[in-house]
């Protein structure tokens, strides 16, 4: 298997190839950069490795400049101290995100995940870099804050997305409240299927498949009601009563 490695400090380079080669037999490393200009000359000059392990912050900038200046078209799994860019992250090719310091076990963890998704796609390299550059791809999973983790939870599960002093929730089909890693609902609304998912108004997105019936108000405003209990009533305005009827007839 060929990697390549991005990271501008020794320290962590030595401890991330020792993790490495305790778990898999046949890595060799093909290349090491600390910085983006000679990683973009390589990548240019040289067919791509299996595999990226890449740090954000680079001695001359975001590694995300890499993307911005070359074809990267192999799985990338991050490597950092810092879990502010994790949203980001999975915009160029990632396939998971690791806190320094490496832990083994979620190293272990990040190299199934490269193997399931190599079996998957086994001769289908168009699939594959379509997938990991969600072309015409809406989100199945949303990144959530848990106390100081994060975790994914499957679109499907979600019954609707609600914001709340300016931050973007969501409510999951056991009633479990959590922090989405969103910046508002207008940018979330256009990362989610629009098959599954509705903006009802300014507060919230609701989720098809979890809504138990809706009801026309007075003028024209439609009461949506979800399978789950809410302490206010979701309602559609009038200008918007329509295309809401329209989406969900043609579901």
């Amino acid at each position: 298997m060929n990697i390549l490695i991005i990271e501008d400090e020794k320290p962590a380079y030595e401890a991330l190839l020792s993790e490495l080669q305790a778990i898999e037999d046949n890595i060799k490393v093909v290349a090491a950069f600390g910085c983006v200009k000679d990683t973009v000359q390589w990548l240019n000059e040289n067919p791509n490795p299996d595999l990226i392990f890449m740090d954000v912050q680079l001695s001359d900038g975001p590694s995300f400049n890499i993307f911005k200046s070359t074809s990267v078209t192999c799985p990338v799994i991050f490597t950092t101290a810092y879990d502010k860019y994790l949203t980001q992250a999975f915009e160029y090719n990632s396939i998971d995100y690791i806190l320094k310091p490496i832990d083994q076990e979620k190293l272990k963890g990040a190299m199934k995940k490269y193997k399931g998704l190599q079996q998957h796609f086994l001769g289908n390299y168009s699939s594959l870099f379509s997938y990991l550059n969600g072309q015409d791809k809406k989100k199945t999973r949303i990144i959530v804050k848990r106390g100081v983790e994060f975790q994914a939870i499957r679109t499907e599960d979600i019954v609707y997305f609600f914001t709340e002093h300016k931050l973007v929730f969501l409510v999951d089909k056991d009633n479990r409240k959590y922090m989405a890693e969103a910046n508002n609902l207008a940018e979330l609304e256009e990362e989610l299927d629009n098959n599954e998912f509705y903006r009802a108004n300014r507060k919230y997105i609701v989720n098809a498949n979890f809504i138990k019936r809706f009801k026309p108000l007075e003028r024209s405003k439609i009461s949506v009601e979800m399978t789950l209990p809410l302490d206010e009533e979701i309602v559609v305005s009038q200008e918007n009563s329509g295309a809401f009827k329209k989406w969900i007839s043609e579901l």
